[in-house]
């Protein structure tokens, strides 16, 4: 075991991965002298060479193309997205190219490409440094979509982004970068725990709270604060948004009877509102209360000295739990 911050744990990994097969090549825009905006890449030109971790000019759709080309001869390229506001140029190139070549291929083609995109809020940052993007893709069918939130997931579940045949949107919580945690670096890859399951991290009885990414860690923080007031609450972390593992959340929700669902961007039409109807459809018998939206507001991204008003919070997220509980909440006009 070591222990490093989350951003050092997905270092580690693209060096492993760098390390162990020669057809991985980094590409991104200030990736390879500077070592990326937040380092994550930082060190690895200086190792692997400029053939394998490339400074791109400033063009996502030029990026994600040329990504596209490389693994039509074979490559398995990994692209860091600046920030999450800036993956729009390449979009197109995203949901009409990297997801639909295999199928369209007939399987002959197959697209291993791994798109990192730094997302969410809480760096002082403000639109475009500052969005949650996922669901644009998650709504793709051809892609897969993920998100860590420890640095023990990020060392793992990068390299099996990597190794993945399939083309991956791999999440990265950035307030989460300095975060440490402990990281089996010793550990097969072959043993660790798929990236298309979800984790429970807090058992519970009473409520069932999903999130992911740096809502996870406000997850586990409300967990605790509710205990004190004698409710159990259940934390899971999706890790994969697209598959949903829902045989994990369904088990949970079963046993509790009550679901809570906590994401950064916008609640209209977001992966709270795919969660609630799946749920709802496999487990409408044991639900005793409706499934509760906890989420960023629908508006663009504030200014950064408001996004704290704006990014769901530790009270939030309780008043979420009081709102599947029945129990006195911001919308019931009751004060607690």
């Amino acid at each position: 075991m070591t222990t490093l911050t989350l951003g050092a744990a997905i270092n580690a990994g693209l060096r492993n991965s760098l390390a162990n097969d020669d057809r991985v090549v980094l590409m991104g825009e200030d990736i390879g002298t500077l070592g990326g905006v937040f380092r994550i890449t930082d060190g690895l030109k200086a190792e692997f060479g400029a053939h394998r971790v490339v400074d791109t000019p400033l063009s996502e759709a030029g990026i994600i193309g040329t990504a596209v080309g490389l693994a039509y001869r074979g490559y398995r390229p990994v692209v860091e997205i600046q920030f999450d506001g800036f993956i729009y140029p390449g979009f197109d190139q995203i949901v009409a190219q990297v997801a639909k070549l295999h199928r369209r291929s007939r399987g002959t083609v197959k697209m291993p490409i791994t798109i990192r995109v730094p997302f969410g809020g809480g760096i002082g940052a403000a639109e475009h440094h500052s969005e949650s993007p996922e669901a644009y893709f998650a709504h793709t069918a051809g892609l897969r979509v993920v998100s860590c939130s420890d640095a023990a997931d990020a060392y793992v579940m990068i390299q099996q982004a990597i190794a993945s045949d399939d083309p991956v949107l791999f999440f990265e919580p950035k307030r989460r970068y300095h975060v440490k945690g402990e990281v089996d670096d010793r550990a097969s890859l072959a043993d660790a725990k798929p990236m298309g399951i979800a984790s429970v991290v807090t058992s519970g009885s009473d409520v069932t709270l999903v999130t992911y990414g740096a809502l996870v860690q406000v997850a586990r923080d409300a967990a605790i604060a509710a205990a004190e007031e004698g409710v159990s609450i259940e934390v899971i972390d999706l890790r994969s948004l697209s598959p949903l593992d829902l045989v994990t959340v369904a088990d949970s929700v079963r046993r509790t009877g009550r679901l809570v669902i906590a994401h950064e961007a916008g609640q209209q039409l977001g992966l709270g509102a795919e969660v609630a109807a799946s749920i709802t459809e496999r487990c409408f018998e044991y639900l005793e209360a409706a499934p509760v939206r906890v989420t960023g507001h629908d508006i663009p991204y504030p200014p950064a000295k408001l996004e704290r008003h704006h990014v769901p919070d530790l009270d939030r997220m309780l008043d979420g739990v009081d709102r599947a509980l029945g129990r006195p909440n911001s919308l019931s006009g009751v004060e607690a």
